[in-house]
């Protein structure tokens, strides 16, 4: 399998001077290299996209569905190399990255169709006083030049979330994915090159945040920032962006409710299944399992047999549930934050040990609020269970955070699933299911420290226009 090892500028490729290494996270080949660009190529790729903007917001929009719906078409097509692209440089098990794939060309479709239904409304202009004998009406138009930044963990589905909706918009994109991870996204240029985006309206370049990514969400050429990370950086680009909308998924450590009378045959699996998957390296993945105290040794008995059941090792084998995560230094780092809490009195009933930079399925018992285990984002599989008592105070620990991004319940209950649904801070709120669910077409995005703004195509494509207010005074 051949890697692109040039950035993508105005519908060509470039190389750079200095390049670094993508390596694949679990056997730690070299899989190539990419450029780390320089404030020269970043000056051309915005500036492609500036250009290009003016040709992108007169295409029509059924010329934007179309280049949109073959884009879904080619990816589809592709669908096997891009599956074994994001398990060799992500080490995302290779049931999730085909399945991350179909969840792209989903998205894909979605913003084909979004792209066909942007409009305004019509305003009652004679409902204030002084305002009568005119017509209103506002538009919704595209913003210009979008910075997107993409992690590693959805190196093609949540890149098709950021560049989707907004050339679906008629945007333009410059696009940084992850150092980790970019030779997806550059499969995706050369698909969506196929598709006839027209040359500029997506660019995408290499490099560190630090360096890269702050150049490029400072430009004043940039009308607008997504970012999908960790909230220090969130904060950072926050504080350095300017004048320009800014759309943030800053991460979570979310949690599920076990009710006392919740099907624990149809609670156990997703919950074990949202707590390992892609090694637990997802903004969603579940992290505080809280149960009530009735049923919290069958639910332990239940979920620990189910998470000895999960196959570790090569990602590569379509039989593996967990594979390494991203680096060395990330496995090190999970791996000290379950030592520190077994050093404060938590107990590890499974799990625990680190070969490499793989971690085993990790669960834990006789935690505290207060440890990093609990209250950070772990971004590893490791999951804390905790017995309660009283519905209110599961309710009341699920929000204790200063994360707010999707929370789950499973109860038969409908005033305690309400009450969650009303009490609870976040983006989002999962009933009977865990808040690593998530469906594309569906507004998206996290409350207090997770974030700004919503993605979902339908309401990305809302963060990614401008209403234009236009009014009509009779002669």
């Amino acid at each position: 399998m051949s890697f692109i090892n040039k950035v993508f500028i105005n519908g060509q490729w470039m190389g750079s001077d200095e390049n670094m290494d993508v390596v694949n996270p679990y056997n730690h080949v070299i899989l190539g290299t990419v450029p780390k660009a320089n404030r020269e190529l970043l000056n051309l790729a915005i500036a492609a996209a500036a250009k290009c903007f003016e040709t992108m917001r007169a295409l029509p929009a059924h010329a934007r569905s179309a280049i949109l719906e073959k884009t879904a078409e080619l990816l589809l097509t592709n669908r096997d190399e891009l599956t074994q692209t994001i398990v060799m440089e992500s080490g995302k098990a290779w049931k999730y990255a085909y399945g991350e794939v179909n969840r792209a060309i989903q998205t894909f479709k979605f913003a084909a169709e979004e792209a066909k239904q942007i409009h305004g409304e019509t305003i009652s202009m004679d409902a204030a006083s002084g305002a009568e004998g005119r017509l209103g009406f506002y538009l919704r138009q595209p913003i210009g030049v979008i910075a997107a930044i993409s992690p590693f963990n959805f190196p093609l589905n949540l890149v098709a979330h950021k560049v989707a909706p907004a050339l679906a918009a008629g945007n333009t994109v410059v696009l940084k994915p992850s150092s980790y991870t970019p030779f997806t996204a550059y499969k995706l240029g050369e698909i969506m090159q196929q598709a006839g985006l027209p040359d500029g309206a997506l660019n995408i370049v290499t490099g560190y945040g630090s360096t890269v990514g702050e150049w490029l969400v400072s430009d004043s050429r940039v009308a607008m920032a997504t970012f999908t990370g960790s909230p220090p950086v969130g904060r950072r680009i926050q504080s350095v962006a300017g004048l320009k909308k800014i759309t943030l998924e800053l991460g979570s450590n979310s949690a599920v409710v076990i009710d006392e009378n919740a099907d624990l045959d149809q609670a156990v699996p997703p919950c074990v299944v949202g707590s390992f998957a892609n090694s637990g390296q997802i903004c969603i993945s579940v992290q505080r399992i809280y149960v009530h105290e009735k049923v919290f040794d069958t639910f332990v008995a239940k979920f620990i047999d189910l998470t000895r059941q999960q196959r570790v090792g090569n990602p590569q084998d379509k039989d593996c549930d967990v594979g390494p995560m991203i680096t060395l230094a990330e496995a090190e780092r999970v791996e000290s934050w379950i030592q520190e809490a077994v050093t404060g009195g938590a107990k590890i009933l499974t799990g625990g040990k680190r070969n490499g930079a793989i971690i085993e399925p990790t669960v834990l018992t006789n935690v505290k609020e207060q440890m990093k285990v609990m209250c950070d984002e772990i971004f590893g599989p490791v999951v804390s269970l905790v017995p309660f008592k009283e519905i209110q105070e599961a309710i009341q620990s699920v929000d204790n955070s200063r994360y707010g991004l999707q929370a789950g319940i499973f109860t038969q209950n409908l005033k305690h699933a309400l009450q969650a649904i009303r009490q609870i801070n976040v983006g989002g709120v999962i009933v009977n299911d865990v808040p690593t669910f998530r469906a594309d077409h569906a507004p998206y995005g996290g409350n207090k420290a997770s974030g700004l703004g919503r993605e979902g195509v339908k309401f990305a494509i809302e963060e990614m226009t401008n209403i234009k207010m236009v009014v009509i005074k009779d002669w």
